[in-house]
């Protein structure tokens, strides 16, 4: 490891420390997973947590305040017992582009997959394999198992709206809220939950989003400008050398910090006090 990296790992570290508090998520959607006591009543309010986790904070807040309303007591028995009634109770729902009628159109799906596997880790792990350089095999069977459900009981049709929900890594899609969601699954500590037990964290790829494309292009991690797979792979295995066996364990801590320093990528006096200056105005 040489200098620039053993600073770099020191800064994270710090800022992981600073960061790995309950505290902290008030306004993230992995609060919602923390409103339940069951297990699989979290991982379902996780996964739809994550599913809505695009747009502005107060947007998604608000819409899986919504949601949560129209689930009940327990996410999971909505889900498992999901029927033509409960359709109706989603029917305005919205959040930006996705609608009461692509969330039914996927808890369709999900009722037969907790009928026969009874959780979404069972279903997920039946495409895992150890052997795998990461995750995202396992993730494209897991989209494609689940999308090739929907065709089945919907003569070949696939909804926009779900799609995007369900995105196949094999277009090019970083699917970072699939990928946050196995960061709250597999992962854990004060901030992720660690419900799944069978997934290796060290194949998890980072979940992202502009604010972490941007910050990790001015420390010199990728010099892409969009935010596709093969990007995120590459800021995974910067990462990776630095923690190899848990590679976006900095994640919520970087994404953090660059909401609350509103980081744009461009110097400013104020950058003169930020933990990552040394190591950013180096990088210019």
């Amino acid at each position: 490891m040489n200098n620039d990296t053993s600073q770099l790992k020191g800064l994270l570290e710090s800022l992981y420390n600073a960061c790995n508090d309950r505290k902290h998520i008030d306004h993230d959607p992995l609060q919602f997973l923390y409103k339940y006591s069951t297990r699989r009543d979290r991982e379902i309010a996780a996964y739809f947590a994550a599913c809505l986790a695009y747009g502005r904070v107060e947007q998604i807040e608000k819409s899986l305040t919504n949601l949560f309303a129209r689930l009940g007591h327990s996410p999971f028995d909505f889900v498992r017992n999901f029927n033509a009634a409960d359709v109706r109770k989603l029917r305005d729902f919205k959040h930006r582009f996705t609608t009461g009628q692509c969330l039914a159109d996927l808890m369709w799906v999900l009722r037969d997959v907790l009928a026969e596997y009874g959780s979404i880790e069972n279903f997920f792990v039946q495409g895992y394999n150890h052997s795998d350089e990461n995750i995202i095999p396992a993730l494209s069977k897991f989209c494609d198992s689940l999308l090739d459900a929907h065709t089945r009981s919907h003569h070949g049709h696939i909804p926009r709206a779900l799609g995007f929900l369900l995105p196949r890594p094999a277009k090019g899609s970083p699917c970072k809220r699939l990928n946050l969601f196995l960061r709250w699954m597999v992962r854990c500590d004060d901030i992720d939950a660690g419900l799944w037990k069978s997934i290796d964290k060290a194949k998890l790829i980072i979940p992202l989003d502009v604010h972490l494309a941007r910050l990790t292009r001015i420390l010199g991690f990728h010099n892409q400008k969009n935010t596709s797979l093969r990007t995120a792979v590459k800021i995974t295995e910067c990462f990776a050398r630095i923690e190899p066996s848990d590679p976006v364990k900095y994640d919520f801590a970087l994404c953090h910090f660059a909401i609350l320093a509103n980081c744009t990528g461009s110097y400013r006096p104020q950058c003169r006090t930020c933990e990552l200056f040394t190591l950013c105005h180096k990088k210019r």
